[in-house]
């Protein structure tokens, strides 16, 4: 099986026997596809978001299994490889848009786009839509196509743009919806990096493997890294990141007050390469260096 490199609007619209209306950006539906090929990988050099308008099979969360009925948007960024199969006989029910990076260049869009986390998230960790959300989403894409019907003015890059934008902050929204209504399980994933991270820190990891990250603890959890980041800040209000920091500094301090050990040999323990990185990250977190904390408690 070849891989396609999608690094045009146009490459796509012509796998499924779709019109291109505009070079940068196209609104698909699925179900007018006039080619359907049944199983193929695609390496993206576009943006894309599909609702797929299927019942879902089961949805594991965690130790949780839920059957969803809603719609499912996936979404995909440049550099993503994807491999899809059709299963043979049916017609994929999909509604979506693909944008080329270079229709936002310039725009807000452009600079913001990374703030749109959900690109990273896996395919298990897909976004389920109410029927309200669901209308919303299609109601956006309407605005969309709307706008590439219409004869090109110096209106229609910004409008086009816009509408992308509103989009996507639509499906920011949608998936904070959905760590809330999952939080029982978020719960459930806390509670696991919270005994990971104590257990990285008991089990002498630091040592062996440096300083503990985010990805680690994602893999652990079957999940991705950005999907597990957004769930620990909407769960803690911190990031995934400050709070493996901050249960380091605590550490640090519990070392520093607690035994005799030198502030190099606390470093080491807590997986840094160099001392004074040491030194800089806890000042920068207490307000002053560990031998000044040291000396101040005594």
């Amino acid at each position: 099986m070849d891989m396609i490199y999608l690094d045009t609007v146009d490459r796509y619209n012509e796998l499924f026997g779709l019109e291109t209306l505009h070079p940068l950006v196209s609104v698909i539906d699925l179900s007018k596809a006039t080619k359907l090929p049944t199983h193929f990988t695609l390496n993206y050099g576009v943006y894309a978001l599909f609702l797929k308008e299927v019942k879902c099979g089961d949805i594991r969360y965690g130790r949780q299994i839920y059957d969803y009925s809603e719609g499912t948007v996936t979404s995909f960024a440049p550099g993503q490889v994807v491999e899809t199969e059709f299963a043979t006989g049916i017609k994929p029910s999909a509604y979506g848009i693909l944008f080329h990076p270079d229709l936002i260049k310039g725009t807000p869009l452009g600079r913001d786009i990374k703030q749109y986390s959900f690109f990273s998230y896996a395919s298990n960790e897909a976004l389920h839509l109410s029927e309200e959300e669901k209308e919303i989403f299609l109601d956006c894409l309407k605005k969309i196509k709307i706008e590439l019907n219409h004869p090109i003015d110096n209106y229609s890059k910004r409008l086009i743009s816009k509408n992308i934008e509103l989009l996507l902050d639509y499906c920011m929204r949608f998936y904070a919806r959905q760590f809330i209504t999952r939080s029982f399980v978020n719960k459930d994933i806390l509670t696991k990096f919270e005994n990971l991270l104590d257990e990285y820190f008991t089990d002498n990891k630091a040592q062996a493997e440096g300083l503990p990250s985010v990805k680690y603890f994602a893999d652990k959890v079957c999940l991705s890294p950005n999907y597990f980041g957004d769930l620990i800040k909407k769960e803690t209000g911190k990031t995934a990141q400050e709070y493996i920091q901050n249960k380091i500094i605590d550490l640090a301090k519990e070392m520093i007050l607690g035994t005799e050990k030198t502030i190099s040999q606390i470093s080491y323990e807590l997986g840094f390469q160099y001392s004074q990185h040491f030194n800089r990250i806890f000042k920068k977190n207490v307000g002053y260096t560990p031998n000044e904390y040291r000396r101040l408690q005594i």
